[in-house]
This record gives C-alpha cells, sequence and structure tokens, in this order.
C-alpha cells in the first residue's frame, strides 16, 4: 500500500513511500492495475499532490473499484498536513472522467443502485471536504459524474478542446452526485437548469464565459494544457500561509451554506479551529 505522511488524530494515514528529493521532481507510485494513482512533488513544489485517474479501458468512468481506490487516496491526503495543493488529473488522453459506469450500474439491482448512488455522493463531498486547495485539470471530456468531480473541487482549469456537461437527462437520468447543488451554486441557477434540462455540452472557453471554469488555456501537443496551468496555480498557492488557506477555504465554504451575515455556524467551526492552531503553535 502506498503509504503517505503522518495522520493527524482519528486519521488513519499512509507514509511517503519515497524520501525527499530536490529540484522539483515528483514521484509517481507504478499503476500495478491500479486504477487511481498519486503523484507526490517534492523539491520546489514539495506540498502539490496529484490524484491521477487511470482506467483507461472505461475512460475513467466511476466505477466500484475506482470510487474505492479515491476513497482511499483521499482518506490519506486529508490526514497529511504536508499536503498544501491537490490537483486531480487524467492519465488517459482525451478524457478528464466519463461519468459513472453505466455498464456496471446495470448489472446491479435496485439496492445496489441505491447504496453506489449514496457512495458517490459522499465521494464528492470527501472530495469538497478535503482542507487545502483542490485543482481539477480538464483536458478532454468531463461528463455526468466526471462535471460532478470537477464541481466538487475548488478550481477548476480547462482546455479550451474540453468538453463538459451533465449530460443525465440524454439518457432519462438526473445528476445524483451533487450536481445540482453545486452548479447553481458556481453559474447561477437560470444557467444550471438551462445546463441540466438539455444536457448541453459546451467546450472550455464557453465554461470560462460562464464561470464554470477558472482558467482556459489552448490545447497543447502533448494534450496537458490544462494541467501545466492548474500546476502554475498550485505554485501560486504553496508560499501563502497553509492555515490561512484552509481557514478561508472552510470560511467560504460554510458561508455559502448560511444567511449573508457572519453566523455562529461559521463562527464556531473557525474559533474551534484556531485555537487548535494556536496550540500547536504555541
Amino acid at each position: 500500500m502506498l503509504r503517505l505522511g503522518r495522520a493527524a488524530s482519528g486519521c488513519r494515514a499512509l507514509a511517503a513511500p519515497h524520501p525527499p528529493g530536490a529540484g522539483g521532481h515528483s514521484k509517481r507510485a507504478s499503476s500495478g492495475g491500479k486504477e487511481i494513482l498519486l503523484n507526490v512533488h517534492d523539491g520546489e513544489s514539495s506540498g502539490i499532490a496529484e490524484i491521477l485517474m487511470n482506467r483507461a479501458h472505461a475512460r475513467n468512468s466511476l466505477g466500484r473499484v475506482l470510487v474505492n481506490e479515491l476513497f482511499r487516496v483521499l482518506e490519506s491526503l486529508r490526514c497529511d498536513e504536508r499536503i498544501r495543493v491537490v490537483v486531480f488529473k487524467s492519465e488517459v488522453k482525451g478524457v478528464f472522467c466519463a461519468g459513472a459506469d453505466l455498464k456496471e450500474r446495470a448489472q446491479m439491482n435496485d439496492a445496489e443502485v441505491g447504496h453506489f448512488v449514496h457512495r458517490l455522493r459522499s465521494l464528492m463531498d470527501e472530495i469538497a471536504a478535503l482542507p487545502m486547495p483542490t485543482i481539477a485539470a480538464i483536458e478532454g471530456y468531463a461528463l455526468g459524474g466526471g462535471l460532478e468531480l470537477a464541481l466538487a473541487c475548488d478550481l477548476r482549469i480547462a482546455a479550451s478542446s474540453a468538453k463538459m456537461g451533465l449530460i443525465e437527462t440524454t439518457r432519462g437520468l438526473l445528476p445524483g452526485a451533487g450536481g445540482t447543488q453545486r452548479l447553481p451554486r458556481c453559474i447561477g441557477i437560470g444557467l444550471a437548469k438551462e445546463l441540466i434540462f438539455t444536457g448541453r455540452q459546451i467546450n472550455g472557453q464557453q465554461a470560462l464565459s460562464i464561470g464554470l471554469v477558472n482558467h482556459t488555456v489552448p490545447q497543447n501537443d502533448e494534450g496537458d494544457a490544462a494541467y501545466q496551468r492548474a500546476l502554475t496555480l498550485a505554485k501560486e498557492i504553496l508560499p501563502q500561509a497553509p492555515i490561512a488557506v484552509k481557514m478561508g477555504k472552510l470560511a467560504i465554504n460554510r458561508g455559502i451554506e448560511v444567511t449573508f451575515f457572519f453566523s455562529s455556524k461559521i463562527e464556531e467551526p473557525l474559533v474551534k479551529m484556531f485555537k487548535t492552531v494556536m496550540k500547536k503553535v504555541l
């Protein structure tokens, strides 16, 4: 098992598979048939971790194995205080994530489908709840659950040629992993309804124009333009005070869930977190 860092209280973390290096290189675990890989940077880029989706035969669709492996990696990162930014990217050229694995779902009974949809929702919540900033690097297709995964990230970078959409209605389904909540919060209710009602796919430039992504970049010959821009953004975050960044993320996430004033729902967890940090520092 890949081991990554010391756990905080109540966490089961994984320790690093390699000693720290120099020069801004990164070390990646060999795939070994795994559908989720972890790439941890060292040197000048120390603090950046990359979650790599590696299910080529199914275009990174969200099947049981990929979901289970992603849960395990998220748990390790949540507990590792050395990780400052997490980048989600695909190892499969031309696709970020094609959504839920409908072929696998067709083999499930009703109870299994209900359980799996609930697990997908929990997965997206776990991504959103990571304490450090997360960036989705979208090079190709991010459809259905793939776009829901990107929406669970804090920031999104897309290649201009990327294709995004909550396409469930074209298949007689409904976005079930948080898309109906996160998309309206990202781009507004009217546009979210239009995209969900029509199942429309949009490219990176269109996504930028409606606020779905933070940046769009022309695709390069290597097919990793969005990743390169995401890495630049991650390096811009790295020098900032990590506790302040985490508290800023928490305040924003809690703030959009309550009315427009600094209520106790925001204040209490922030004060608790601040006291915990001060005890560690002092």
